[in-house]
């Protein structure tokens, strides 16, 4: 009769994120409940549960009283059924019965095994969400388990299902199953009562993870990481600032010869890392955040968080970067919008490399006009629409509209 029981124990012993002492006490309860049913109550009742072996010993414990004398049967028993229990009862003492599980009926045996797999699946629900809510923003090793469309699963190291969506994967990731993974916990979310882990390999926090793994002195406090911004895959700036002065946090960070940066770099598809010295003057930040290019005034509105740079004309492609990630990300790094202005004295000799158009014209349309030698503004505006029309695989609207988005420039 107790056979499902123990099958049921050996089954318990594979859950994961469960103590002992957890266990014991809801199959304690369990049990407890099976003899409230049939007994009334569990007061006089000692139940063991070995876990381990699947062993259940239940013992009612009552008064032995004089023939007659039984009012509760549950509590108590007269001496005549005390002795055949153990012969030297006396009256006045407590008899120890152990309970046959048989007479608990095969349906109530079977009813209890369902209702300890309900609990012991929601209490690893519950310890699950728990270790893992705890966990948020750490980084997380896993091997790839299964692939799908807009998913990947991925297993921690006890077996845990963790899911990488592919919007938190950096561009260039392929995976295959049995691949090793890193990623940050992004967050923990229920989903139709199951508690669901979803990672990102795209989140600033995982970053700034991979910094404190290869940098010591941010780990010990020494450099603090003040903030990142990324474009996953393509480009990220990490300002860092030290609390020793003996201690340059850019040269820290990026190590020897770029040793500590290249493992982060690697890790990341080779994403490309600037590391910007904090500082709270704005300006300076601004200027540090646009590097490569070399700044020669900034002028800040901070009414409406606004900064007009102004370069001198071979910078300002630098300081937008290729498809304006530079830019992009050095106005979300100081918290302004970023406006860049060529410098110079004589406005008709000015020209424009095409580079710098990159944020308003398709990539593939400046490769068209560069193949047949033309590379800045000018030389696009001073070659009429029916030779670009001829020499390019461009149609007339769209050449109109680039000649737009040059005259305005110089506009």
């Amino acid at each position: 009769m107790s056979l499902q029981l123990v099958e049921s124990f050996s089954e318990f012993k594979e859950f994961k994120n469960i103590d002992r002492a957890t266990m014991m006490r809801v199959l304690e309860d369990v049990f407890r409940t099976m003899i409230r049913r049939k007994y009334g109550s569990d007061e006089n009742f000692d139940v063991i549960v070995n876990t381990d072996n699947g062993d259940l010993e239940i013992y009612r414990n009552r008064e032995i009283v004089d023939m007659g004398e039984v009012e509760d049967p549950n509590k108590e028993i007269n001496i005549e059924d005390a002795k055949l229990l153990e012969d030297d009862y006396e009256i006045g003492e407590e008899a120890i019965e152990e309970i046959d599980m048989a007479t608990f009926g095969r349906r109530t045996i079977l009813t209890a095994r369902q209702t300890l797999l309900s609990k012991i699946l929601e209490l690893e629900k519950d310890e699950f969400y728990k270790k893992y809510k705890d966990r948020v923003s750490e980084i997380v090793t896993g091997e790839v388990y299964q692939i799908w469309k807009n998913e990947i699963m991925v297993l921690d190291d006890e077996g845990n299902e963790l899911i990488l969506p592919i919007r938190e994967m950096i561009p260039r990731d392929f995976f295959k199953k049995g691949d090793a993974v890193r990623a940050v916990i992004l967050r923990v979310e229920m989903y139709n009562s199951n508690p669901k882990v979803i990672l990102s390999r795209t989140a600033p926090e995982f970053l700034e993870r991979l910094f404190e793994l290869e940098v010591p002195e941010i780990l010990d406090g020494l450099i603090t990481v003040k903030k990142i911004v990324r474009e996953p895959g393509e480009r990220a700036k990490v300002a860092v600032e030290s609390y020793d002065d003996r201690i340059d946090p850019v040269g820290a960070c990026v190590g020897m010869k770029g040793s500590r940066i290249h493992g982060i770099v690697r890790e990341l598809k080779n994403e490309n890392i600037d590391v910007i010295n904090f500082t709270s003057n704005i300006q300076l930040l601004i200027q540090r955040s646009l590097s490569p290019a070399k700044v020669s005034s900034i002028n800040l509105d901070d009414e409406n968080g606004k900064a007009n740079v102004y370069l001198p004309a071979d910078q300002v492609s630098l300081a937008i970067g290729k498809r304006g990630h530079n830019i992009k990300l050095a106005g979300k790094l100081v918290g302004y919008n970023i406006d860049v202005y060529r410098e110079t004295n004589e406005e008709e000799n000015v020209d424009v490399d095409l580079n710098e158009f990159a944020d308003e014209i398709d990539s593939w349309i400046i490769d068209e006009l560069k193949a047949i030698g033309l590379d800045t503004a000018k030389s696009v505006l001073e070659m009429s629409n029916e030779d670009l029309i001829s020499r390019t695989e461009l149609e007339e609207e769209t050449i109109i509209e680039i000649k737009k988005i040059l005259e305005a420039e110089f506009e």
